[in-house]
Parts: C-alpha cells; sequence; structure tokens
C-alpha cells in the first residue's frame, strides 16, 4: 500500500520530511519501473492500479511543493544522482 494513503483519523498529523519525500520518490520509482515491465509484456490492464497510485502520489508531492513557502529542499532531489533514467514509450 501506497504511504500516501492515510487512514481519515490520522490525515493531516503526517509529518512531512525528506525521508517521507524520499521513500515516495523511491516507491514511485518501483512503480514506474513495474509498470514498465507489465506494458512491455503488453498486459497493459493489469498495470491501471498501479498507474493510479502513481498519480496519486505525484499530486501528493506536487500539493507538498506548492503548499511549502521554502523550496530549496527541491534542489536535494534534482542533483544528477537523483534523476531516474525511465525510458518513455
Amino acid at each position: 500500500m501506497s504511504i500516501v494513503f492515510v487512514p481519515k483519523k490520522l490525515r493531516g498529523k503526517a509529518k512531512i520530511n525528506q525521508e517521507t519525500i524520499q521513500r515516495l520518490l523511491d516507491e514511485n520509482d518501483q512503480l514506474i519501473r513495474c509498470i514498465s515491465e507489465y506494458m512491455q509484456k503488453g498486459r497493459a490492464g493489469e498495470c491501471v492500479q498501479y498507474q493510479q497510485i502513481l498519480h496519486r502520489n505525484i499530486v501528493y508531492l506536487a500539493t507538498i511543493a506548492d503548499a511549502s513557502p521554502d523550496t530549496t529542499w527541491i534542489l536535494a532531489f534534482t542533483q544528477p544522482s537523483m534523476h531516474l533514467n525511465v525510458n518513455v514509450l
């Protein structure tokens, strides 16, 4: 289950820090690899659930970035060593 999913009673209480963001980025990396693998095998219909989770994660990260007055933390994730090598079909 994605770390973005939070039960209603716990929403708004999560601490957003660099570790959480990195975990989301790592999860997104795995989701992209899984989606790519399914697509290469011609099983596009089976990757829909992973695409939905990836979308939710990306929207969540964008929401965090938009709400943050200090966006210098983004620089930590834009260094060349952090870029994913993903081929888009």
